[in-house]
């Protein structure tokens, strides 16, 4: 890798993430699996790859992350509060009426987000739109987006791969979180929207697979998208769902669902370095 990078930060800060998911989630319904199969990609992006200041999260030069799959919103919660924009005390108020940690994001709500999403399929739109207005005001900044693969059934998506192609949006990199599973299963059972890779440069895209758990991986690969010009990169991030909480890994079931108080013991005990 060009840059130096501190690795062993990332690496400590993706686990703080995941221990925040649990300590936000406790014994309430949340979407844990798909949360915590992020957790290394958004770490990299916070503590290593964009360009983001915790102290003016609107500085209009700032790369700009944008989470498809609103769902797994607690990942993105859990670094921010790692980089101070919430104090720590609001981990316990998850989707109380008022509080800034709602089940999908909020931007009004909470400082540092730059969408509200979660209905799903429409967050690569978002990403070339703001990829489109930074061209037009000559800025020099990268959108990313993390989708899930769950989510590639959804029409809006190819449409929006399509347009980020014609108009060689080579400042739009986004992450496909390929944990394979979705709420009521395997996607390959339910609709199968693979090959990615395939799909991706049949569309006009760069394309490259990674182990999504891998800090150097999702590193290396963001170097290479950023050395490609005229072509936006989707990078195939082949994750756990539930990563780092052994009951919660590879069970659909955790998609969505509540943590036994012996579980939630167990998670934070699997969660703390």
């Amino acid at each position: 890798m060009k840059n130096h990078y501190d690795i062993e930060l990332m690496t400590t800060k993706a686990a703080a993430i995941r221990k925040n998911i649990v300590l936000m989630l406790k014994t309430d319904k949340g979407h844990l699996g798909g949360s915590t199969s992020i957790a290394d990609i958004v770490a990299a992006l916070y503590f290593g790859v964009m360009r983001f200041d915790p102290q003016d999260p609107k500085k209009p030069n700032r790369d700009r992350f944008i989470l498809s799959k609103g769902h797994s919103v607690l990942a993105q919660y859990g670094a921010l509060i790692e980089l101070g924009l919430l104090s720590r005390d609001k981990l316990d108020t998850l989707k109380r009426l008022g509080s800034p940690l709602q089940g999908h994001p909020d931007m009004k709500m909470f400082p540092g987000l730059e969408a509200n999403t979660g209905a799903l399929g429409q967050g690569v739109s978002l990403a070339n739109g703001l990829a489109l207005a930074g061209r037009l005001d000559n800025e020099d900044f990268y959108t990313y987006v993390i989708v899930g693969d769950g989510e590639l059934s959804e029409g809006q998506n190819w449409e929006a791969i399509m347009a980020a192609a014609h108009y060689k949006l080579d400042h739009v990199i986004a992450f496909i979180d390929n944990n394979e599973l979705q709420a009521t299963g395997k996607i390959a059972e339910r609709f199968n929207t693979g090959p990615y890779r395939e799909k991706f440069l049949g569309f006009g895209w760069n394309a490259l697979e990674i182990d999504g758990h891998s800090i150097p991986e999702i590193l290396e690969a963001v170097e290479q998208a950023k050395a490609g010009t005229g072509k936006p990169t989707a990078i195939i991030a082949h994750t756990i769902k539930g990563k780092g909480v052994s009951f919660a890994e590879n069970n659909p079931a955790f998609h969505h669902n509540a943590m036994t108080p012996e579980q939630y013991e167990l998670a934070l005990k699997e969660t703390t370095p």
